[in-house]
């Protein structure tokens, strides 16, 4: 049985646990897939990306530099346009939904979402926690008073607020819970869309089989969340594992897997969001039916 499984190298977000409870309850397998984790790529989008341009941060090396056949995910923006620049395509057919949140030290002056008028947020270019910046902060302060600065994964956002190197940081899960555990104080919080993101020679059957196995390990924590919550130790970066006891049982359920089709609207408003906002120097391809992967 095993020789007739289909390979794939995945690169897990870390945002959920569903890649990790697929892998411990065998739905990879059961969906006909040899799953090999992606550890560097995952690492790598969780330390510092710094000094590193759009094309050269960990994510983007499977498709510029490596030429691997590897399954990721990133926001909904980042994913569409990292297909729009030529990395990959959009998978449409299920998305995630996870938390997101804005943190600062508890001896910050900052209170309320207006007091980070010019203030740099720490983020990872050009992916969820720097898209969601814009778009959350809007309501409260004008564009011209959003500031960024490019730190990186969540681990170097965490470490880089931890020690004082920026004001705030821009936090997804399970940096969020750790955050909370470590009693920082959460400025702004909301939730987003993620989206998975294949190269343009996958599978069709292996990306169905890949979100069938999802799917399962989503129905798996239905049924039992508390049971799989120990499995967020794969998420934490190695420099934090003995920071702090981390008590994972409360870490809630992080990003949820959805099996629905990401609406057309959706594709359209981040285009004309990520246009508004100066970000859409490397968008080519605009067409949502050519960017979309086949499942």
């Amino acid at each position: 049985m095993t020789t007739s499984l289909k390979r794939v190298k995945i690169a897990p977000k870390g945002m959920g646990l569903n890649d990790f409870v697929a892998r411990e309850e065998g739905f990879f397998e059961a969906e006909g897939l040899d799953v090999e984790f992606d550890w560097k790529t995952f690492r790598g989008t969780q330390s510092s990306w710094k000094h590193l341009d759009y094309f050269q941060r960990p994510q983007d090396k499977p498709y510029t530099e490596a030429k691997e056949d590897v399954i990721q995910g990133a926001c909904v923006w980042g994913t569409i346009c990292n297909a729009s620049a030529g990395m990959g395509k959009v998978v449409a057919d299920a998305y995630g939904d996870s938390p997101w949140a804005i943190f600062v030290r508890p001896d910050s002056k900052i209170r309320k979402p207006e007091d980070l008028k010019d203030v740099p947020v720490s983020v990872g270019l050009r992916a969820g926690s720097h898209f969601n910046v814009p778009y959350r902060l809007e309501k409260y302060l004008p564009l011209a008073h959003i500031k960024t600065v490019n730190t990186g994964g969540f681990g170097a956002r965490l470490k880089a607020l931890l020690d004082g190197e920026v004001e705030a940081a821009s936090l997804l899960p399970p940096q969020i819970a750790m955050a909370e555990q470590l009693g920082l104080r959460k400025i702004i919080e909301d939730r987003f869309h993620t989206l998975w993101w294949v190269p343009g020679s996958a599978a069709p059957q292996v990306v169905r089989a890949y979100l069938n196995a999802l799917d399962r390990a989503e129905k798996a924590m239905d049924a039992n969340l508390e049971k799989y919550l120990p499995l967020w130790k794969l998420a934490v970066p190695a420099e934090f594992e003995d920071l702090h006891p981390w008590d994972f049982s409360k870490f809630g359920r992080g990003e949820r897997f959805v099996y629905k089709r990401i609406p057309q609207q959706e594709f359209d408003d981040t285009l004309a969001q990520v246009t508004r906002w100066g970000l859409d120097q490397h968008l080519k391809e605009r067409a949502f039916a050519n960017l979309v992967a086949t499942t």
